[in-house]
């Protein structure tokens, strides 16, 4: 089960380095500096516990840093639309709510010393094969985790791929299906094609005046221009306010000074280890007896190294010859840590039971943390003043913000004794869509709300995301109208023309379907057009488009002759198909294959009944989105 839930982990910890964590345990961290102070109605909750609003916007900033960090350097926050990313993240918490509370009914569990090991043994944290503090809290930095939320993180997420191992061990798939399975996916066809393309069939038919206008007054009361605002708005931006010149050299020594202190006050320990597994093929009796034999051997003069290759149990660190690196006392705890952290260099413990099995533990080295000097550290410590500054001056101007736009008349005035400009956006409508600013669910709610659009006053500061927070004003208001019939009368006339050639291409078609059931040949029907043949196609075929494809290997031959059908594609082409053998090629699997696959398909199989079991949790609880 340990080497499970360590492989599983791999998974887990690499999600948390790239960023592709699950969002419901990233969401730590001190209160929004705006907005988020006041009792707000939790925005969803799942069998009555609630999701936060804070959740939900850490989680959304969260995210959108993700996004931004993905588009490299050409990132632009305008791009992404926030009420989208609002529903994800929600839907998102909702379903790792829903796990968590199935992990804990089922009493699944993982203790302090499992997270350690899972911890230690973890690659990204290891130099040269070494678990290694600084790489470890530098990687966890990078990610925007202290240690503490990462073991949060980790135990949480743990616990969910424990209930999802369970079913891709638990599901199997037996021979039988094996063979069925494997005779389809290497049956192959001889089929012919020739796909139709709408646009000719467009320039065929002709729609009248009469015809558009007849629509247009169908559809009178849908054809309308949706109500908009143009906003004014004053824009805070945290980076306008870092200024790292301002931060004085002393100010960066006086930082590097308490780093090195820290540093002093902080030791690391190399240690090594042999573990003997408590397992259904060894009791705890036997495993204490082993543990045993091997510390008599090692009172005897033999190599802790090579025991730990021979009968160590623990895979992470046997082929090292027990060894795991350097750790601190705050990484591990339990009996492990107790004794790690109570021997003598060279020393050798005697038998430590922890809740995997029984341990020797030797103390290799010990070693004081040594500090970076100041030239490797005096860049990102002015930075971090710099940042820390420019985040108290924005917070500040947000204050001043608010204060100069509460009782103004405009925005002009606010906008001089802040230093910065009055901006326009384009039009916006109630559904988000114009100017980027739509995107924003506040900006939305408050370009709408009764003060801001019929009163005409300023809105409060409204939180962007942590960096950014704007002020909006209503500049113009357009009322929803009726569109004319000359503003949409290229696209009604666009709709007829492709109905009307849909409809004649389908019926064309369908003639020459029963034509070629008859006995015609297409060139007998049509000289524009001609048949893409292919012999022996398999379910990968490249070079035929997938729809079409999919298509073939649904068909069933008739006792007699071919089977000709008709596939509509998305772009409102039409495909006439023509299925003409059908081979099967089924080749018989070797024992190894057939475990393989055996494998596969099992895993494949508990991912689905996983899915189905999300999907009952969903369907039996109690949600409710507000």
């Amino acid at each position: 089960m340990l080497q499970t839930i360590r492989d599983n982990s791999q998974g887990i910890i690499a999600k948390v380095i790239v960023g592709l964590i699950a969002l419901t345990f990233a969401l730590w961290g001190v209160e929004s500096l705006v907005g988020l102070g006041s009792k707000e109605k939790a925005p969803a909750s799942v069998n009555g516990e609630e999701i936060s609003a804070q959740e939900l916007f850490r989680g959304v900033e969260l995210q959108r840093r993700q996004i931004l960090s993905q588009m490299g350097e050409a990132a632009d926050p305008t791009q992404i639309d926030e009420n989208l990313l609002r529903r994800m993240v929600l839907e998102d918490l909702i379903e790792r709510t829903l796990l968590t509370q199935s992990a804990a009914k089922q009493g699944l569990y993982l203790s302090e010393e499992m997270l350690d090991q899972l911890i230690v043994m973890t690659p990204q944290f290891q130099i040269d094969g070494r678990f290694d503090r600084n790489q470890f809290e530098a990687v966890l930095r990078g990610a925007g985790f202290t240690p503490l939320m990462y073991r949060e993180l980790l135990r949480m997420e743990t616990l969910i791929e424990q209930e999802q191992a369970a079913y891709a061990l638990s599901s199997f798939v037996t021979p039988s299906e094996v063979e069925r399975l494997v005779a389809l996916d290497q049956q192959t066809r001889d089929f012919a094609f020739v796909r139709f393309p709408l646009l000719p069939e467009m320039n065929r038919v002709a729609v009248s005046d009469d015809e558009i206008q007849a629509l247009y007054e169908t559809r009178a009361a849908q054809l309308q221009a949706p109500e908009k605002v143009i906003l004014e708005y004053l824009l805070l931006e945290r980076d306008q306010f870092v200024d790292p010149d301002a931060v004085s050299d002393e100010e960066v020594e006086r930082l590097w000074q308490q780093m090195v202190a820290e540093f002093q006050s902080e030791e690391e320990r190399s240690a090594s280890h042999i573990l003997i597994e408590i397992n259904s093929e060894r009791d705890a009796l036997a495993a204490l007896a082993q543990i045993q034999s091997l510390h008599l051997e090692l009172e005897a003069g033999a190599s802790f190294e090579d025991l730990a290759r021979e009968f160590s149990d623990d895979p992470g660190s046997s082929a090292a010859g027990g060894s795991i690196g350097f750790v601190t006392q705050e990484m591990l705890v339990g009996p492990f840590a107790d004794t790690l952290f109570s021997l003598e260099p060279g020393q050798v413990s005697t038998p430590v039971e922890t809740e995997f099995g029984y341990h020797l533990i030797r103390l290799d080295e010990v070693r004081a943390m040594a500090p970076p000097s100041l030239a490797e550290v005096a860049f990102d410590l002015r930075m971090e003043v710099a940042e820390r500054d420019a985040e108290r001056r924005y917070v500040e101007e947000i204050e001043r913000l608010a204060d100069l736009t509460f009782s103004a008349a405009d925005l002009s005035l606010p906008a001089e004794e802040l230093g910065i400009e009055v901006q326009t956006s384009e039009a916006i409508a109630r559904d988000g869509t114009g100017d980027p600013l739509g995107r924003h669910a506040r900006v939305l709610e408050a370009a709408f709300s009764q003060d801001v659009l019929r009163e005409r006053l300023n809105s409060a500061p409204i939180e962007l995301n942590r960096h950014t927070t704007l002020v909006v004003r209503v500049k113009e208001h357009l009322p929803a109208r009726a569109l004319s019939f000359t503003e949409v009368r290229q696209e009604l006339e666009m709709e007829l023309l492709t109905e009307k050639a849909r409809a004649q291409l389908n019926t064309r078609i369908q003639d020459w379907k029963e034509a070629l059931r008859q006995g015609q040949s297409l060139e007998d029907l049509t000289q524009e057009y001609s048949w893409t043949a292919l012999q022996g196609a398999n379910r990968g075929a490249a070079d035929v488009p997938t729809d079409i494809r999919n298509h073939v290997f649904a068909l069933q031959l008739p006792a007699e002759g071919a089977a000709f059908s008709q596939l509509a594609l998305a772009d409102g082409s039409q495909v006439l198909v023509r299925l003409e053998a059908i081979h099967e090629n089924a080749t018989e699997l070797t024992a190894e294959e057939m475990r393989l696959m055996q494998s596969i398909l099992g895993s494949n199989q508990g991912q689905q009944e996983y899915q189905a079991r999300l999907q009952s949790l969903r369907d039996a609880a109690r949600i409710e989105r507000n």
